[in-house]
């Protein structure tokens, strides 16, 4: 699917114009085998860091390396917790490409199993949520955007439950929206209305509410046809 699936394709044009092809990176994928610290990651995710695709292998100190220094201890800890209690390793901080450049990033993630099912690792994607646009360009996105999109209710309440789980405003929720939409081929009303539908079964005052929100939106488009 692409975003002109679900807006016209001279309002996408426009936006386009307005907001720069580059305004949302591209999301990039990652795997990390708990037993061996073991990372593996796209090129996208590479290119995120600032790094062209095979001129660096991924570990757990480059990675490090790159967040951003207030960031820095949590994340390490969160890496270390994901490798001691199987969980995977998930949250919201900023990194710092090799150019310098800040960038803020969502890390949604998942288990890692192997043939027998036993878990073995975590990976997920991370997606640049960074605010780069200048305040007339979001203008343009909060004009254009609401009027075009179909099913704007079930799309707004599906963006909330994002704001609340990840701490992002509605730009951003809506990129990590968009991006599994065209990740899965779903479109993105249908997509929306399955993960609210579904959201509704967990409970946020229970044990390991972000792992099963996070489960949710990395496979909720297999139900969506179903449904």
């Amino acid at each position: 699917m692409t975003l002109g699936d679900e807006i016209s394709p001279e309002a996408v044009t426009a936006i386009e114009e307005t907001i720069g092809i580059d305004a949302c990176a591209e999301p990039g994928w990652f795997r990390f085998w708990f037993a061996d610290q073991r990372w593996e990651w796209s090129d996208e995710l590479a290119a995120m860091y600032g790094y062209a695709p095979g001129t660096v292998e991924p570990t757990t100190d480059l990675l490090l390396s790159h967040k951003h220094p207030d960031d820095r201890e949590h994340v390490a800890s969160c890496i270390a917790a994901a490798a001691e209690t199987g969980q995977p390793f998930c949250g919201r901080h900023r990194i710092i490409d090799t150019e310098g450049e800040v960038r803020e990033v969502v890390v949604v993630g998942d288990l890692l199993v192997d043939a027998d099912g036993a878990v073995t690792g975590t990976a997920g994607y991370y997606v640049d949520v960074s605010e780069r646009l200048e305040e007339q360009r979001q203008e343009v996105l909060e004009e254009i955007l609401p009027e075009m999109i179909e099913s704007r209710a079930l799309i707004e309440q599906a963006k909330g439950a994002l704001i609340l789980a990840y701490g992002v405003n509605a730009e951003q929720a809506f990129r990590v929206l968009r991006w599994r939409s065209q990740e899965t081929n779903t479109k993105l009303r249908d997509l929306a209305a399955q993960f609210v539908h579904e959201l509704r079964t967990i409970s946020k005052e229970t044990a390991g509410f972000r792992t099963r929100f996070d489960h949710l939106l990395l496979t909720v488009h297999e139900r969506v046809d179903a449904s």
